[in-house]
């Protein structure tokens, strides 16, 4: 555990978005006493990086609706001293000192009590020809968001290439349609969305066709070439054909940003992630790391994992600002639970696929159910199907997809909740769910796909 933060004491934090934020208040808020400091290396701290295809595709029009609270509100409001611009260099942990550097200016060093990591994750950057080219893009940050909206604005986007068919992929391929772009998305793995088993992700490859998305699979990205003498993008060379492109989005996935951490000599865990305790506590006592940039104990199987999520980020900073001024709480585990929305269908996923479970190597088996959204009767019901994923011998509840136009998104978070409790699929179909014809058949899709799963048992 960390010491004690002593009455007046530092806590330094480095990152300003989801994970370092929370952790700043939640130490704030328990210890008004201390000095708290923030080091953001970018221009804006609390902000939903979730929401940028739609910051994108004009849906939130208003740049401002992105963040949650800015810089001078945790200033003024919290009396959080929000340092923007500010990129760490260097961490000493036993000096207890992290240097950093502001924009043109001269390295600085702040002592502190106790440190909190939460420097994030940073896209996968392809290592190919003309990745510098101007209209190459990633999307990460609020400033990410900016420059794709930027150059939409300045000018016609005719055909548009997304790199990497998962979450923010299909999700931009969907914002470039909207904004009127031909939109080829090209995937070097065999299937889309590649956490998914492959029955369950084909039907998201459907509603990308139907919707007019040219949809590559297995196929590698070599180069990125311009048109005609023109300094930006103009082609996207993969597999030995070139694509023709005004723009290209590259999310080939990102990586924890561990830099920091690596060269101060803090331990990394088996995902390459900064390894923590429960408590959020890395292997220097007074440094504790949250976020994207940390693993988390995953709730079935009860090894590390790394799965980057704000939801996760939220809850780690939260624990990590509470024990990082003498608290003693624990983070509970993930289940890498997550949603998203790829034209009309609602696509969500929570625990292990079939595949998850093997490289776990539990024995595992599943079903898959097709049902509707609503009761049969009621105008609207839409088709709904659930894969439920489950222990063979024991009958453990391990993990489920649902796909379909609409109650996909929370139906998963009943699945969620029976992970972390460590269900069966006999305790799963036992449980009393609602029913209105408007919401649910009077079996819910869940249900059903727990009563098919106990007679495979």
């Amino acid at each position: 555990m960390p010491p004690v933060m002593k009455q007046d004491g530092r806590l330094v934090v480095v990152g300003g978005v989801a994970a370092g934020m929370s952790a700043a208040s939640r130490a704030r808020r328990l210890r008004p006493d201390i000095e708290i400091v923030v080091l953001e290396q970018g221009n804006d701290v609390s902000y939903g990086a979730c929401s940028l295809p739609y910051y994108i595709s004009g849906v939130i029009s208003d740049r401002g609706d992105l963040i949650r609270y800015d810089a001078e509100f945790f200033r003024r409001e919290r009396r959080i001293d929000v340092r923007l611009g500010a990129r760490a260099t260097r961490v000493d942990p036993r000096g207890r000192a992290v240097a950093f550097r502001s924009a043109d200016g001269p390295e600085k060093t702040l002592d502190y009590d106790a440190l909190v990591l939460a420097t994030g994750a940073r896209p996968v950057r392809l290592p190919i020809p003309g990745s510098d080219l101007p209209g190459v893009f990633a999307l990460r940050t609020l400033d990410d968001g900016d420059a794709v909206r930027r150059f939409l604005g300045d000018r016609a986007v005719e055909r548009a290439t997304v790199v990497g068919a998962g979450y923010i992929g299909l999700e931009m391929a969907e914002a470039l349609a909207v904004r009127g772009a031909s939109v080829t998305l090209l995937e070097l793995l065999p299937t889309v969305l590649s956490t998914y088993d492959p029955d369950m992700s084909a039907i998201v490859e459907r509603e990308l066709l139907d919707r007019g998305i040219i949809l590559h699979k297995e196929t590698r990205v070599d180069a990125f070439e311009p048109r005609d003498e023109e300094p930006r993008v103009g082609y996207v060379v993969a597999s030995g054909r070139r694509f023709a492109a005004d723009l290209v989005l590259v999310s080939a996935g990102v990586r924890p940003a561990t830099e920091l951490a690596s060269a101060a000599g803090i331990e990394l865990g088996r995902t390459g992630a900064i390894r923590v305790d429960r408590r959020q506590v890395t292997s220097e006592p007074t440094v504790l790391a949250a976020g994207d940039c940390a693993e988390s104990p995953h709730v079935v199987t009860g090894r590390s994992t790394w799965i980057p999520l704000g939801t996760t980020a939220n809850k780690h900073g939260r624990i990590a600002g509470e024990n990082a001024v003498g608290g003693n709480v624990r983070f509970g585990g993930v289940a890498g639970t997550n949603a998203t929305k790829v034209f009309e269908l609602e696509v969500a996923q929570t625990g292990l696929s079939t595949a998850a479970a093997g490289e776990a190597a539990i024995f595992a088996d599943s079903v898959k159910i097709s049902s509707t959204s609503r009761s049969h009767s009621y105008p609207g019901a839409a088709p709904l199907a659930v894969k439920l994923v489950f222990e063979k011998q024991s009958g453990r509840v391990l993990g489920a997809q649902i796909v379909g136009r609409e109650g996909a998104a929370k139906r998963v978070d009943t699945v969620a909740a029976a992970l972390h409790a460590g269900m069966t699929v006999a305790e799963l179909a036992e449980i009393d769910m609602s029913y209105a014809p408007p919401f649910s058949p009077v079996w819910d899709p869940v249900l059903i796909a727990a009563s098919q799963a106990l007679k495979k048992l």
